[in-house]
């Protein structure tokens, strides 16, 4: 997988391409999966969500640029996959989930694999983690309207939010926005499609005893599509 989907690819970070290879991803798929745990796609978890294909995975955490000693911000736990590779790259890292029983699933495959610096909690992730910040990186796995104001606050000086922005159910950007003391840049990276980001800086909240289907197109805000998984040409 590291070779042919990565490295044969535009992924270039040496550290981003050992962290890849270090996490066993069958560990945070489910078992009936584990065979396809190394297929260059998503795959469903449970509850509507997927565990988004390594490349999309790779990717974001290349554009995050994170270093070492950085702490990171993960907005979207899943399976906790996303988080298991942030946490080979940085100091420490903290992941939000908006489902309980994900939550769960992901602490245990988490300490599984021995990713004692992630801490998994739940929660609103569109109004990131405030008591933890600043960080010096945000990755966040589902689609806003716009840059939440919430997440760009929470990031230190030089600190980097890679962000995927559009309408739900439609193609998306995926940008990095980047904090120069009282300024910020924006890059564009390139085109994809993720799930809505759900939450006060997002598409909505979602609540008590409403259900919601993200994977379902019978869901309440229309046909979607895989997180994480690039549009076709």
């Amino acid at each position: 997988m590291v070779a042919h989907d990565l490295a044969a690819r535009d992924i270039h970070d040496e550290r981003v391409l050992a962290a890849m290879e270090s996490v066993p991803r069958e560990h945070f798929v489910p078992e009936d999966l584990v065979d396809a745990a190394y297929e260059d796609r998503p795959l469903p978890i449970g509850a509507g969500q997927t565990i988004s294909q390594p490349y999309i995975v790779a990717l974001m955490a290349q554009e995050a640029r994170i270093g070492a000693a950085d702490r990171v911000l993960e907005v979207g736990t899943g399976s906790g996959y996303g988080a298991a590779v942030l946490g080979r790259l940085a100091a420490e890292v903290w992941t939000v989930e908006r489902h309980e029983d994900l939550a769960r699933r992901a602490r245990e495959a988490l300490e599984a694999t021995g990713a004692g610096n992630v801490h998994v909690d739940v929660g609103d992730g569109s109004l990131g983690a405030p008591d933890s910040a600043p960080f010096d990186a945000i990755v966040v796995t589902a689609a806003a309207p716009a840059v939440p104001d919430a997440l760009v606050a929470q990031l230190a000086d030089g600190g980097r939010l890679v962000i995927p922005i559009g309408p739900d159910g439609h193609a998306q950007e995926l940008v990095r926005v980047t904090v120069r003391g009282e300024h910020s840049e924006r890059a564009h990276l390139c085109d994809v499609r993720f799930v809505p980001l759900i939450g006060a800086e997002g598409f909505g909240r979602i609540h008590p005893g409403q259900q919601r289907r993200d994977g379902d197109e019978s869901g309440p805000d229309g046909p979607r599509t895989d997180p994480g998984t690039p549009p076709e040409p």
